[in-house]
Order: C-alpha cells, then structure tokens, then sequence
C-alpha cells in the first residue's frame, strides 16, 4: 500500500479535479502491475495496473489508495475491471466520499465474490486528497491563502508598494502551490494593483514539475464587486480559464462579454457573499483553492471561517508599523486570537515558508 501511495502522489499536478490514486497488483511479495491516475478523462489508476499485470492479475492482490469507482463516469468503472481481471482479494486505503460510490464500490466488488480489506494507511490515503474529501462532504473546496510578509508581520507599504518582499526562491516556489491548486482566487484590486496573472509558468516552476502539470492552468478567480478590473488587465492577456465574480450592481458591458475564455458570475447581491463563492467553486469541480490576496479579503475569509490553511512567506527584514498588517482582523481580546497548528518551518532561499492549518478545521 506504501508503493501504492508514493505512485497516486506522481499525478499531484494533473488529476484534478479527480483524486489522487495509485495502485499496485501483487502475488504475495511480487509487484506484478503498477498504475496511477494521470490525467482527468484517462484511465484510472486500477485499469493502468491491470493493463500492466495481464493474465498475471487472476488471483492477485490489488492494493489501492482510494475505493474502486462503480459508475461510468468518463472512464468504465474500475470495481468492475477488476472482477472481469480475476482478483482475488482488493485492500483500500480509504472509501471514496463521493455519493456516486461512498461504499458501494466495495459492496460490489463483495457480491461478486471478492475479499475486502478497507483502511490500511488511511491517514496517508486521505493526505493525497484532502481538497476531493472536502468537496465530497462539505460541499465546499480546500482554501489555502498565501501570503508573504515581512518579520514583524507586514505585506505591503502605507501606500500599496509590494513587489517585491520576498525572493526569487520564494516567488518560484509560489509556482508549485499553483500548479496542485484547482482555481486561483484574488480581489480585483490586488489583480490591478500587483498586473498579477496568476497562472503557472513553465519557467519559474521548472521543467519536471510543469511535464508533471501537463498543460493544465488552475482557474483564474476575481473577485470584482464593481466590476471595475479593466479589460486590458494582464490577466485577461494570458491563455486559460477566468471566473469574473462580480456584485448585483456591477454593469456587464459588451467589452466584457467579449473577452475570450471568460466565464461571468453575477452574485445576487451587491457584495458576493464568500461562502457562495467558494460554493460555486466547488459545483465547478475545484478541490483546492489557492487564495492570493490582500489584507481586506484574506482577513474577510478567516472571519467567515472558510480558510483552511495558511501558508506564509516571511522574509528577514522589518518594514515598520505604518506598513499594512497580514490580515484586516480587528480583533478586542486575547481569547479571540485565531490558532494555528504549524505543520512546517522550511528555508526557501534567503526567506522562510511556514504551514499551518487552522485549528478549528482539523478532522
């Protein structure tokens, strides 16, 4: 199952929206087929392991990261490829959330006579799909905020000036957050302010990691209550998917309509309310949600209780206390403080990155 794992984890950058499964067909100690997901649309991670195991899989093992789907789907379902193939015996790492198999995949796979085992490494199972678990149950996608501020806790100068205060390293490695992220969210403001595009690039992420994307470009999201982001913004130069999510006031001109690649949200009300939002991603197939924002939105999500988990950028420097805070948080006591469970400390480059989940979303 540890084998089966490692190879889900190779299809980090291109499943979405599918989950992350690997599998392995064994003979007592012997690997006789290996498989991942690689692709939505392509063979899941069951049928490229038979495939690979042949006449070899009657009677085998099949280890595998994720409960075999049982609906026809884009691809036929894989609980019954392995029946057709003759396995004797299937272990799950976890069952799959989504209602279309939520254990009738095993039920089926048991009927026909297979033996099942479920929930062997379900932590790390679950650890490849966190954003694809989230959506299933909640409805609701994995959001994770980036930011990047100075030691003593500032993103930007009084008047705006930004760029840059982290380094290369650290702008590079922003690329890798990207390219595992379904949608990419920002306000309009901080998009015209910072000409962000907010796609991966080939260049800064590097050559193994972008083969690994495979083409793919997380969905592009701003947040426009106005409607103000100009048609000429960079973000709209770049190839790939924009969701323009704007308030029942903005006026939607022609320009606008006209705009390739645009997908145009229009909220009921005149702010959008964030859990819609974040909704509306997860109907759009989004797992995990990157947040690259300013102080204002990311400070209106942690109050809505809709972030996840953080992941901060600090540089070694100090840029005073009329600079801008990391999040707009206006908070009276010490008992109100957000707490955060940090999961990593890691030098990048000159800078430092640090993880954390909110404590109130851990499982």
């Amino acid at each position: 199952m540890q084998r089966a794992v490692e190879l889900a984890k190779r299809g980090w950058y291109s499943t979405s929206p599918n989950p992350r499964v690997g599998c392995v067909i064994a003979r007592g100690e012997l690997c006789v087929g290996e498989g991942w997901h690689e692709r939505a649309g392509q063979a899941h991670a069951e049928v490229m392991a038979l495939a690979a195991a042949g006449g070899q899989a009657r009677g085998a093992t099949a280890y595998v990261t994720l409960e075999p789907c049982c609906h026809q789907g884009r691809t036929a379902p894989c609980s019954q490829a392995l029946i057709n193939a003759g396995v004797s015996r299937v272990v799950c790492g976890m069952l799959d959330p989504n209602p279309l198999v939520a254990g009738k995949g095993v039920a089926q796979l048991q009927a026909a006579g297979l033996e099942v085992q479920v929930g062997i490494l379900e932590a790390e199972s679950r650890a490849l799909n966190p954003g694809y678990i989230k959506r299933q149950v909640q409805g609701l996608p994995r959001v994770r905020c980036k930011m990047a501020m100075s030691l003593d806790g500032r993103t930007a100068m009084a008047n705006g000036e930004s760029q840059w205060i982290t380094g290369v390293q650290a702008r590079r490695d922003v690329q890798s957050l990207r390219a595992e992220s379904c949608a990419v969210l920002s306000g309009a403001a901080t998009v015209v302010a910072d000409n962000a595009r907010l796609t991966v690039r080939e260049a800064e992420l590097g050559e193994p990691l972008w083969q690994e994307l495979r083409g793919r470009q997380p969905l592009r999201v701003i947040l426009d209550r106005n409607g103000k982001c100009p048609t000429d913004a960079p973000i709209f130069q770049e190839a790939g998917p924009v969701l323009w999510i704007v308030g029942s006031n903005a006026i939607i001109n022609t320009d606008w309509q006209q705009q390739k690649n645009l997908d145009i949200l229009q909220q009921p009300t005149p702010r959008p309310d964030l859990e819609s939002v974040m909704r509306a991603l997860a109907e759009r197939a989004c797992n995990d949600v990157l947040v690259e924002a300013g102080p204002t939105l990311g400070g209106a999500l942690l109050r809505a209780g809709l972030l996840d988990e953080l992941t901060v950028y600090l540089a070694p420097k100090l840029m005073g206390s009329d600079a801008r805070p990391l999040f707009e948080l206006p908070l009276e006591h010490l008992a109100d403080s957000i707490e955060l469970d940090v999961k990593d400390i890691r030098p990048v480059g000159e800078d430092f990155r640090l993880d954390a989940r909110l404590k109130k979303t851990q499982e």
